[in-house]
């Protein structure tokens, strides 16, 4: 069953390529959604995918590279939207 989740990821987050390393985690994954940088610092997520595939692509961002430090994911319920990529959103 798919799902939908709205993650808000903050940490080293900004100006290390996160949004790319998202978008091509989400790729890996087979998420859907999109990606973008708030104004205070942190990055947003919408993530649509089974459970597990979310589980796994949430556990990659966070052991994140080697520019990327990721410090805490909060993650909420969201609206499936039934995206057919995933996008960086600018």
């Amino acid at each position: 069953m798919r799902v939908a989740k709205r993650l808000i990821v903050s940490g080293r987050v900004q100006g290390v390529g996160f949004r790319y390393f998202s978008q091509e985690t989400a790729q890996r994954f087979g998420i859907k959604g999109w990606v973008r940088n708030l104004s205070d610092g942190t990055v947003e997520l919408h993530a649509e995918g089974t459970e597990q595939e979310i589980d796994a692509f949430e556990q990659t961002l966070k052991d994140g590279n080697r520019f990327v430090g990721v410090e805490r994911i909060e993650e909420t319920e969201a609206n499936d939207q039934e995206f057919r990529s995933f996008d960086i959103h600018y």
